[in-house]
């Protein structure tokens, strides 16, 4: 009688904390930094990358791992290619390129680095950041954007992928 009572008590524990477990949520972070002396923007992107991983196989090799010793070059490439189709920035009204300049993987996080060349000011900053979102539909990108003492931040999801900031100068 003792185990029985045990084991419902241990089935009704087990429940319990089934209904707690955490709901994964879709998030990545892009820190924009205006750098006046260089005269560029330097972006940092940090993406979970399990999900980068998932929408990179699911657009071009669905045998590509991320963060393994089995990397191949490719991963750069296509890294660099699904940014320039997801990530637009316009700067004081003109659309700039950005250069992908690689990445490296910090616990479970890819960070890719990425710079914006010959921006001589920087009054408005108009992003569209719509990575993932072809996947997960409740992502969200949040994006920092920091010119000298300034900072200013959006949260940009799908219906909604597009943000400007103005700054004073």
């Amino acid at each position: 009688m003792a185990n029985k009572s045990l084991l419902l008590f241990l089935i009704a524990i087990c429940l319990t904390l089934s209904s707690f477990v955490a709901h994964k949520f879709y998030v990545s972070v892009t820190q924009v930094d205006y750098n006046e002396e260089e005269k560029s923007l330097q972006i940092i992107s940090r993406i979970f990358i399990d999900d980068i991983e998932e929408v990179l196989q699911e657009r071009y090799d669905n045998s590509l791992l991320l963060n393994s010793t089995e990397e191949t070059d490719k991963v750069d490439q296509y890294l660099g290619q699904y940014f320039k189709q997801k990530l637009k920035f316009t700067v004081n009204g003109k659309e700039v390129s950005f250069i992908f300049l690689g990445k490296e993987y910090e616990d479970d996080l890819v960070i890719s680095y990425l710079e914006i060349e010959n921006i001589n000011s920087l009054d408005t900053i108009e992003i569209s950041n719509e990575i993932l979102m072809d996947l997960f539909e409740e992502q969200q990108n949040i994006v920092h954007v920091k010119k000298e003492d300034q900072r200013k931040s959006l949260i940009l999801e799908d219906g909604r992928s597009t943000g400007v900031l103005k700054f004073s100068k």
